[in-house]
C-alpha cells in the first residue's frame, strides 16, 4: 500500500496538517518543500503546502488535508461490499 505524501512547509498551517495527521494515525510520508528545492527542480510554483500527494490525488491547502484524511475515515463502499 503506498503512502500518502505530505508536502509542509514553516506556516502554521503545516504544523496543523501534520497534528491532524498525527491525530488520524494515518501512516504518510511528510516532506519539507526546501528539501525538494534544493534537491531537485528548483521551486514548486504551483504547489502550495500543506497538500497531500496520495493514490487518491492531489489535496491543497489545508481544507484539501481534512478533505482527504475525511475521506479515508469513510468506509469503503466499493462495489465489492455488495457482492
Amino acid at each position: 500500500m503506498r503512502k500518502p505524501v505530505l508536502l509542509i512547509d514553516d506556516t502554521k498551517e503545516s504544523l496543523e496538517a501534520i497534528m491532524l495527521f498525527q491525530e488520524s494515525h494515518q501512516e504518510y510520508i511528510e516532506y519539507h518543500i526546501k528539501k525538494f528545492e534544493e534537491s531537485c527542480c528548483g521551486e514548486l510554483p504551483t504547489t502550495r503546502a500543506p497538500s497531500v500527494f496520495a493514490p487518491e490525488g492531489v489535496f491543497k491547502g489545508l481544507e484539501g488535508v481534512k478533505t482527504y484524511l475525511a475521506a479515508e475515515k469513510q468506509p469503503d463502499t466499493g462495489e465489492s461490499a455488495y457482492w
